[in-house]
């Protein structure tokens, strides 16, 4: 049995990510800095933030024009790497 192929994916095309990590003030900018890092122009409308029922996680949305595998792979890296964030989805 062959196992089966993740779809491709098209790019560049707009790209949803979304990083959980320990609630703090400023969590939000951190995120969006280090995303603008990688897909400039980011604006308000393509953020949203969660905050988890107790408080003590937040998460963050961000819409972004993804350009390929290699830019969201390092993203991905460099938010997993800052010990600040639990998860990247």
């Amino acid at each position: 049995m062959s196992e089966p192929t993740p779809p491709k994916i098209e790019f560049p095309c707009d790209y949803v990510i979304k990083v959980i990590g320990d609630a703090a003030p400023d969590f939000i900018e951190f995120v969006v800095s280090v995303v603008e890092g990688h897909a400039p122009g980011i604006s308000d409308g393509d953020i949203t933030v969660n905050d988890s029922s107790k408080g003590r996680f937040c998460s963050v949305s961000l819409k972004i024009v993804a350009t390929g595998e290699p830019q969201l792979q390092a993203l991905f890296e460099e938010l997993k790497a800052s010990g600040r964030v639990h998860m990247v989805l």
